[in-house]
Formats: structure tokens, C-alpha cells, sequence
């Protein structure tokens, strides 16, 4: 009985009760869209019908290669950019290094379709370098739309990503192995190939892996820059939301092998990582050295270049909001209009974002600080199961779990489709992982010991966490905090398919307005959104005490 007692004790009932959540609101969705998938809704017989019909027609076989192509591309061309730019920021001493770091972070912290309208407005069919290079060199421009637009816009807000990864695992290699490296003839490129790219491998499978489910994922940028290049997100939205009458056990088929492909792909990744991990531990790290002459130009020109590009779609929807605009032109002179307009006619958004996010941020948080302490510290067959439910949020694209949520939560005993309470479930299902993963970092590092001895001095299991645990998880919880509230408040896939009039976002707001041409309006509003991205930032930074958010 005491060994009964023992097992079922506050942390066991703790983690059945996430358990619990985790069933409700990720495998019951899911497992009904994979009914919905199987179900024919003329005769209500078992059916592979849309299957068939999925891998009959080249239409729908097209999306899923063009999918296929730009994840694998975009992940690849990421890794190939962010490595090196990591290695020169590790080895040489660039000038205003902590800015340029905070700057390359903050190109990736505004949604991924703004991207895609902000390079419109600058590569476009009438965009200002198009129409410049036209005029002045007589030149035509490449169509920046298609799979080029959709490669060039998610290239560059991917980067950043393993940017951080890759800079979080070179604070973990040793200079003496550089040096040795050196001592046997490796010097620059080839030094980094042989020694270094081995050695932060696993490191960039895991970056790697973040970015192409995220790639995969993407709604809004193949929806607004990709014109004919049909993507499936783009496909499965469609397909569930049609002018002419969407099939949602369609849409649900099309989510299934969507899913399928991804956990596929995780689980390759998990196998290829475990083979190749190991740990490392640097007693003397490699340190950032001034470098002279020819090196020290290219070393700066090529961050600061690189720094540039990643921000001018930023930078120049800022310009643009405070231009006069009508509709699609802008015309010279300066106003305020476009924000007028913005806080007028659809200012309610703002409050909205606001609301569900921090919502959303305070379960986040709650939820993982006792994820992250039951899955580390609590091992066992339910914990170990809950900590891959955790992570199978990173597999599911989040127009994906928008439909599943919808077609689940449409009709009573919960009907909570169209509610504030279906936003937040599908913020914090999807954002989770963030805080978890940084959380149960910072756990690893705490010694059992700490609260083995308070509770031998008499404090409770509970009062140990609260008094001792918790307050040492702090900065862990924070740091992944800040990107669970970034990434909730630039989300657009799975808002797309929930909002309503009552529930809609700034970033649905700002799609909506690009898709109607108000193009001063969604300028206005992405401003608002930048702004709120850059103080968010600064107030993580000021209250960690750190000089950068590291992965």
C-alpha cells in the first residue's frame, strides 16, 4: 500500500491530468481527422476514395513535390547561409557584435508572409527595384514569384534559426581542437569542413529540423507570392475552405499524408541524430580573435551585407506605412492615414492579438514548467509518452491542426469552434514545445540532489519545487517563453482556418488586407506588429540579464 501510495502521488495525478489535455485537445483531434479521412460522406462506408483520388491526379501529386521541393531546399539553403555566418561571428571580432545578433534574430521574428508582401513591394511586377533597375539599366528583372519568391522569402526568415543553433553549439567546442586542427594543416574552409561541421552535426539535424517543418507548414507566403506554384497548405485550405463547397474528408486525406510524410522525417532525423550524438564540454571555448587586412573586410562585409538583406523587407514596410497609399500605389508624400485607417476600421485586432496571447503565454508557461518536471525528474511510461506528445506539435503544420480542432470541436458536447478558447488550445498546443524544450533544459543542469536534501530537512515534495526548483528553472522558462509569445503573435496557418470577426488576429488582419490591396493598411498594421516583436525582445533581454536568446 505505501509503495501504491508512493507511485500515485501529486506529480502522478499532475501528469495524468496533462495526459489528459494531451488526449482531448491533440489525439482525438487528430485521430478524428484521420476518421474523417477514411469516411465517405455520400454512403458513409469505409472508403479510400480520397486517397485514390489524391494519387490519381497529378494536380494534388504536384503539390506535394512542390512541397517537398521547397522544404528540402529552404532547410538546405538555410544551413548552407547560417553556418558560416555563425563560424565568423565565433572566430572574428566584428564590430557592434551583440547588435548584429539581436538585429539577424529579429529578421526572423515577423510571420514569414510578410515577408513575401514586403518583397513583392520590392521585386514585384511594379516593385521599386524592379521599376529602378527597368528605368535606369534597361534590365528585367527575375519574376520573384513561384518557387523563387517562396525559396528567396522562407530562405531568409529560416537562417536565423540555425543561426542560433549553430552559435549555441560552437560556445561548446574546444580551441584546442581548432588549434590541432591548424597544427595538421586545416586552416579557414577547410578547417571548418573536416573539424567543426562534424563536430556541431547534431546540432544542425535539430536546427535543420525545426526549419522544415516550419517550411512545410507555411501558409501564407506560397499563398501570396507563389501565384501558380501550389504548395499543400495552400492545397488543404483550398480543399476545406471552397467558394464552391469545401470537402473537409478531402482536406482531412490530404492532412493525413501530410503527417504521415512529416513524422516520417522526424523520425529519420531522430535516427540519423542518435547516431551521431555525443557531448562535448569546452574547458577553453573558441574565442572571437580581431582579425587584420583582406580577412577582417570580408568578415564584416559579408555579416553586415547579409544583416542588411534579412531586414530591407522589414525595413521598407516600415517606410511604406508612413506613405501616402490607394490601395495598391503609393503615391509621394508622407502621412499618417494608413494608421488611421488601421486603429479605425480594424484597431479591435490589436486588443485581440494581445488577449489571446497572453492567455495563451500564462497556460504555456504553467504547462510546461510541469511537463518539463515531470518528464525529467518523474521517468516513467506515462511521462515518456507525454513527453512525445509534447513534441508532436513540431510534425503537425498548423493549418493541419486547425482543421482537425474544427472538425472535432464543431458540434456539442464542445462545440467551441469559433470561440476564444479554440484560438488559445491551438496557440498553446503549438507553442508549447518552445517553453518545454528550454525548461527541461535548465532542469537537466539542477542537481537531484538540491531537493533531495530539502525534503530530507522536512519540506514537502511540492514545497521543495516551489521554494527550491522552480525559482532555479526561471531563466530557462523565460527564454523559451519569449519565443512561445513571438511565435504565437506573428501565427497566421492555424488562425487562418479558426478566427472569426470576434477572434481575428493582427496577422490575419494584415493578410486579409494585402489579399483586398489596402497595402498602406497592412503596412501600418505589420509596423504595429514589428514594434510590438522589437519591445518584447528588449524586455526579455533587460529582464534575463542576456545579450542574445540562444536555442
Amino acid at each position: 500500500m505505501k509503495g501504491a501510495h508512493k507511485r500515485f502521488d501529486v506529480w502522478t495525478n499532475i501528469s495524468f491530468l496533462i495526459f489528459a489535455f494531451y488526449i482531448l485537445f491533440l489525439a482525438l483531434p487528430l485521430f478524428t481527422m484521420l476518421f474523417k479521412s477514411f469516411y465517405n460522406g455520400t454512403t458513409g462506408d469505409f472508403s479510400l476514395a480520397y486517397f485514390a483520388k489524391f494519387f490519381s491526379k497529378p494536380y494534388y501529386t504536384n503539390a506535394l513535390f512542390n512541397s517537398i521541393k521547397v522544404t528540402v531546399c529552404v532547410t538546405a539553403l538555410a544551413a548552407i547561409i547560417a553556418t558560416p555566418l555563425a563560424y565568423i561571428m565565433a572566430t572574428v571580432k566584428i564590430k557592434g557584435n551583440s547588435t548584429i545578433r539581436i538585429l539577424i534574430l529579429l529578421s526572423s521574428m515577423s510571420a514569414p508572409f510578410i515577408g513575401a508582401y514586403s518583397w513583392i513591394l520590392l521585386l514585384g511586377r511594379n516593385g521599386v527595384i524592379t521599376k529602378f533597375v527597368s528605368n535606369v539599366f534597361g534590365i528585367t528583372m527575375p519574376d520573384i514569384y513561384g518557387f523563387t519568391g517562396i525559396l528567396v522569402v522562407l530562405t531568409l526568415q529560416m537562417v536565423p534559426l540555425i543561426f542560433m543553433y549553430v552559435s549555441g553549439a560552437l560556445k561548446n567546442v574546444d580551441q584546442s581542437l581548432m588549434e590541432a586542427a591548424e597544427s595538421m594543416g586545416y586552416k579557414g574552409f577547410s578547417k571548418m569542413r573536416k573539424v567543426l561541421l562534424p563536430l556541431i552535426t547534431p546540432t544542425l539535424l535539430a536546427g535543420g529540423l525545426l526549419v522544415f517543418m516550419r517550411a512545410l507548414a507555411d501558409f501564407g507566403t506560397p499563398m501570396l507570392i507563389g501565384e501558380g506554384y501550389k504548395t499543400v497548405p495552400v492545397l488543404i485550405f483550398n480543399e476545406f475552405i471552397s467558394e464552391v463547397g469545401g470537402d473537409d474528408g478531402f482536406a482531412a486525406a490530404i492532412s493525413v499524408i501530410v503527417v504521415l510524410f512529416a513524422t516520417a522525417i522526424f523520425l529519420l532525423q531522430k535516427f540519423v541524430a542518435n547516431r551521431k550524438a555525443f557531448t562535448m564540454s569546452a574547458l577553453h571555448p573558441i574565442e572571437a580573435k580581431k582579425k587584420k587586412g583582406i580577412g577582417n573586410i570580408a568578415a564584416h562585409a559579408v555579416i553586415y551585407l547579409y544583416t542588411l538583406i534579412a531586414l530591407l523587407p522589414q525595413l521598407y514596410v516600415i517606410y511604406t506605412s508612413f506613405l501616402k497609399s490607394n490601395g495598391r500605389i503609393f503615391v509621394d508624400g508622407f502621412s499618417l492615414q494608413s494608421y488611421r485607417d488601421a486603429f479605425t476600421n480594424i484597431g479591435g485586432v490589436i486588443t485581440n492579438t494581445f488577449f489571446l496571447a497572453i492567455v495563451s503565454l500564462v497556460v504555456i508557461i504553467l504547462l510546461a514548467i510541469l511537463i518539463a518536471y515531470v518528464t525529467v525528474r518523474r521517468k516513467n511510461a506515462l511521462t515518456n509518452t507525454l513527453d512525445i506528445f509534447t513534441m508532436f506539435p513540431y510534425i503537425v503544420p498548423g493549418s493541419i491542426l486547425g482543421i482537425a480542432l474544427l472538425i472535432t470541436f464543431n458540434n456539442k458536447p464542445l462545440a467551441i469552434s469559433g470561440t476564444a478558447l479554440i484560438m488559445i488550445i491551438s496557440f498553446v498546443i503549438r507553442r508549447l514545445p518552445y517553453t518545454i524544450r528550454s525548461s527541461a533544459a535548465i532542469l537537466h543542469q539542477i542537481s537531484d540532489g538540491i531537493e533531495e536534501a530539502a525534503i530530507s530537512l522536512g519540506a514537502s515534495k511540492m514545497k521543495t519545487f516551489f521554494k527550491i526548483t522552480l525559482p532555479m528553472m526561471v531563466a530557462g522558462v523565460v527564454s523559451g517563453a519569449i519565443l512561445s509569445w513571438i511565435t504565437i503573435i506573428t501565427e497566421l496557418s492555424t488562425s487562418i482556418i479558426l478566427y472569426t470577426g470576434k477572434t481575428k488576429t493582427v496577422t490575419v488582419a494584415i493578410y486579409t488586407e494585402v489579399i483586398r490591396g489596402n497595402y498602406g493598411v497592412a503596412a501600418a498594421l505589420s509596423t504595429i506588429l514589428t514594434v510590438i516583436t522589437v519591445v518584447s525582445l528588449l524586455v526579455f533581454l533587460r529582464l534575463s540579464g542576456q545579450k542574445e536568446v540562444s536555442l
